[in-house]
């Protein structure tokens, strides 16, 4: 035992000693203030708590015996500290896993994202988000003056995003650490994690872009850049789209995106509303068949003209345009009904949207 404990405190002196001659190049100077909690995670176990106040700099100039043998420090939270130094001294540690320490087996893997029983990583995890990893999200949409861009327009999904911060710019983050920003009223878990994960989709894409010098990235969901080039191409031609044209290249990919960001129930009541598969059924015969009322049938389409605004708020210009345009190419008013059906309930006017329901409202009642 007394001689694999010594092998063991040797392969730390070891990598101790490795990691601290990297620390010490000139690249991490403006590192050697911050505190060694920098670069610790939530959900890191054995932290060597008696070092986490203390410097990088103060920590890498003292000797790795007086570590070693500092009063409540043990093996194993002397292998949390070579963990968290590694992990200080990590570059792009967005993508790079940190090296694992001799008895220490919370290293994290595949960063930030968490992984179970040999499963590829699927799920974005908060809790693997160290102060420094956040600086670096927050120094990308700052350098990159992406501040003014939309939680809402960025998000993964909008099942996740409440809707109250939707239009909430980048910019309203950037000033705060995550611990603070776990502290802000409202801020659940929940909540926390869509912003953290926003900012890193934005940093692990603006950075990638960053590469080639000579392009640029354009910040936008990825339904929208293919009805953009099939609109233009459209307008470039004598003759307006089919019905089947408007279907597959306008419509669907809206409707997929309306099942993102409010699940296939509502994604098939605005498919049934337009009529993309059959003749468009009205309020009534929908509140009918799902036996709910027509108010609460005109809510859930209403939530698919405010995804819209916040996804994609210049197709309501482009729309009105396309629509238009083909007003004058199109041969028969019946090859605009699905093209108008879009049109109007992704992007309706609110003076015509409310005098339909009043009307239908007083139908109703007579």
């Amino acid at each position: 035992m007394a001689k694999a404990t010594s092998a063991e405190n040797c392969k730390l002196n070891n990598q101790f000693d490795e990691v601290r001659r990297a620390l010490l190049e000139d690249r991490f100077r403006d590192s050697m203030e911050k505190p060694l909690a920098y670069w610790a995670l939530p959900n890191d176990r054995r932290l060597p708590l008696a070092f986490l106040g203390r410097t990088l700099g103060d920590l890498l100039d003292t000797p790795f015996e007086d570590l070693a043998n500092t009063a409540g420090i043990g093996q194993k939270k002397i292998g949390s500290l070579v963990t968290l130094l590694y992990r200080a001294s990590q570059e792009n540690s967005s993508d790079t896993p940190v090296p694992a320490s001799v008895g220490v087996s919370e290293v994290i893997e595949n960063f930030p994202f968490s992984t179970a029983d040999g499963v590829p990583p699927q799920q974005f995890d908060p809790s693997l988000v160290s102060e420094a990893l956040w600086a670096k999200w927050r120094d990308t949409v700052r350098s990159n003056g992406l501040g003014n861009e939309e939680l809402g327009r960025l998000a993964p999904t909008l099942q996740s995003l409440p809707t109250v911060i939707w239009t909430t710019p980048l910019s309203a983050y950037v000033n705060y650490s995550v611990s603070e920003i776990r502290q802000l009223k409202t801020h659940g878990e929940k909540r926390v994690r869509v912003v953290l994960e926003v900012f890193y989709l934005v940093h692990e894409l603006v950075s990638s872009a960053n590469q080639q010098g000579h392009l640029d990235v354009r910040l936008v969901p990825k339904f929208i850049d293919p009805i953009e080039r099939w609109i233009i191409s459209v307008m470039g031609r004598p003759t307006g789209p089919t019905n089947d044209e408007v279907r597959n290249e306008l419509a669907l990919p809206i409707i997929s995106q309306i099942e993102t960001d409010a699940g296939p129930a509502v994604a098939q009541l605005a498919s049934s509303r337009i009529g993309l598969h059959e003749p468009p059924m009205s309020v009534r015969m929908q509140s009918r068949k799902l036996g709910v009322t027509r108010a609460r049938i005109y809510q859930l389409l209403d939530d698919c003209s405010k995804i819209m605004n916040v996804r994609w708020p210049e197709g309501d210009d482009q729309l009105r345009s396309f629509t238009n345009w083909c007003e004058s190419a199109c041969s028969s008013p019946n090859d605009l009904y699905l093209l108008n059906g879009v049109r109007e309930l992704f992007y309706p006017d609110k003076y015509s949207t409310q005098q339909d329901s009043e009307t239908e409202i007083h139908t109703n009642s007579e």
